[in-house]
């Protein structure tokens, strides 16, 4: 891409490949309050189907959500010097994702995690590489619209520091979509990050852990956000719907599920497309009510499809979903 400048969504976080292998030999046992997945130890067990998806986690599927939306969208992540990162590249060249930067590692190894699929829920086996997160090499000049930021490696707390300073200091809007790692640093240690980010995205046991509370009113938890800076804060409670506090307008606003045409297939991405998708709706000029609105039809749609970006949707779909929503489909106030 010749102008650097002009990206209105640039995603950052670590990208992987997924192997999703469909178990059909399998239980899930309820043991002290914890769901177990269960099969046989020592055994050769059959399963149904294997499909690798290239190019995913919550920043590249946010990268690829956006692009499908008509925005100019990059990627800023790491590879590492093998074939699968040379494939993650092409992925989201295809996707038309802007990959000026990606940076590939040499001596690294490119993330690849193992998606045990059954009964529409899934059970990931993670191992991150360690990368060398370096913001002023890897941003060389550009001054995005909005910083879409999620889950990168434990060895990054400078990383993130840096970022928080270069959006405040470029006033660059950023949503902040934590993930595993940094949803256990809890609030304080990401004082800094919280409090540059425009934007803030989790569901609500995920709120739980962040502010160490016990706290279930979900506007009582959105509030709590909202202090530690986010102007805007959305907070998710999977079927039961979604809830969005704009600080701007001093509202809260609750929005449904959209209604699935059939079961779901499998969940990974539901929340990476509900949240780049509102995103995406504020950067188009939409209110925060609307942007309540699209988020769940991308959702539906991404959870009919095994992994996280075959089911994201175009703008034009999107509409054409909410023009034939039910009735009862509407943001509403709280």
């Amino acid at each position: 891409m010749n102008d650097k400048q002009n990206i209105d969504f640039l995603a950052i976080g670590d990208i992987v490949i997924d192997a999703f292998i469909k178990l059909q030999d399998a239980q899930v046992e309820l043991e002290d309050g914890v769901e177990m997945l269960e099969m046989r130890f020592g055994d050769k067990i059959p399963y149904e189907s294997v499909k690798v998806v290239k190019a995913v986690g919550n920043a590249p599927n946010a990268s690829v959500s956006a692009a499908r939306l008509g925005l100019t969208s990059a990627a800023m992540t790491h590879v590492g010097d093998d074939d699968f990162g040379k494939e993650c590249i092409d992925a989201l060249d295809e996707h038309g994702v802007v990959t000026d930067f990606v940076t590939t590692e040499s001596g690294k190894t490119t993330n690849y995690h193992y998606v045990l699929s059954f009964q529409a829920e899934r059970t990931i086996l993670i191992k991150h590489e360690d990368y060398s997160y370096n913001l002023e090499k890897q941003a060389h000049g550009v001054i995005p619209q909005w910083v879409y930021f999620s889950s990168v490696g434990e060895d990054s707390m400078g990383y993130h520091h840096d970022i928080a300073r270069w959006v405040t200091e470029n006033n660059i809007k950023m949503a902040f979509q934590p993930g595993t790692f940094q949803i256990s640093l809890g609030s304080e240690k990401l004082a800094d990050i919280y409090k540059a980010s425009e934007l803030f995205f989790c569901n609500v046991q995920e709120a739980q852990k962040i502010l160490e509370t016990k706290e279930s009113d979900v506007k009582v938890l959105l509030n709590m956000v909202n202090d530690l800076g986010p102007k805007i804060v959305c907070i998710t409670d999977g079927k039961d719907g979604a809830y969005a506090y704009d600080s701007y307008n001093n509202e809260y606003w609750f929005h449904r599920i959209y209604p699935d045409p059939q079961p779901p297939v499998e969940r990974t991405g539901a929340g990476d497309s509900f949240s780049s998708t509102f995103t995406s709706a504020l950067l188009k000029g939409k209110t925060v009510a609307e942007a309540l609105s699209w988020g769940p039809i991308n959702s539906m749609n991404v959870v009919q499809h095994i992994g996280a970006q075959e089911g994201l949707l175009t703008e034009e779909k999107i509409l054409e979903l909410l023009a034939d929503a039910p009735d009862n489909y509407k943001p509403e106030k709280i």
